[in-house]
């Protein structure tokens, strides 16, 4: 019984440093990732407005390739929404485009659902280093309300690692 009251004790303590650890933690991530891609930006940026597109690259769209999917207006315009409704791991939610600079920059937003509700920002940009070479950057940002903050750092880990594969897709996918 004692052991017991111990074991108690000790989970009660880790969780009450968990919390207050996570009140002097931030809140919000940031994580930004860029890749060159041997091709002209007109014809990568065409082809990265289009949300449809992501089925092809983003890995966060191809882990449930069963998942349900619905589109909302004309893809590549502001905005579109894609609605998803998938697995554990796809969760459900809706990415909108709030905003395009053609040739440059399409901004959108993700509003999930589950695997719990939070808002984030995904942007991604081109820019023109040659005739045939664009830099794409994928920048994701949100915040973590308290105290799931406490995850801030294992969060923007995940997603870089997850950003730069899906952007590897990318580039293998228009190279070829």
């Amino acid at each position: 019984m004692n052991i017991l009251i111990i074991i108690l004790f000790v989970l009660v303590g880790i969780i009450a440093l968990l919390l207050l650890i996570a009140l002097f933690i931030r809140k919000e991530y940031i994580v930004q990732s860029e890749m060159i891609i041997n091709h002209p930006v007109q014809l990568v940026f065409d082809y990265i407005k289009q949300i449809k597109n992501q089925d092809s690259f983003n890995k966060w769209v191809m882990v449930d390739p069963s998942m349900k999917k619905k589109f909302n207006g004309t893809d590549g315009t502001v905005g579109f929404k894609y609605e998803w409704n998938g697995n554990k791991k796809a969760g459900e939610g809706e990415q909108e485009i709030t905003n395009l600079v053609e040739g440059k920059k399409l901004e959108t937003e993700i509003r999930f659902v589950r695997p719990f509700p939070s808002v984030a920002k995904a942007n991604m940009m081109t820019e023109s280093i040659s005739a045939n070479q664009t830099k794409v950057g994928w920048r994701n940002s949100g915040e973590m309300k308290y105290p799931m903050n406490v995850m801030v750092s294992m969060v923007e880990k995940m997603l870089a690692k997850d950003m730069n594969e899906s952007l590897n897709n990318l580039k293998r996918i228009l190279e070829k």
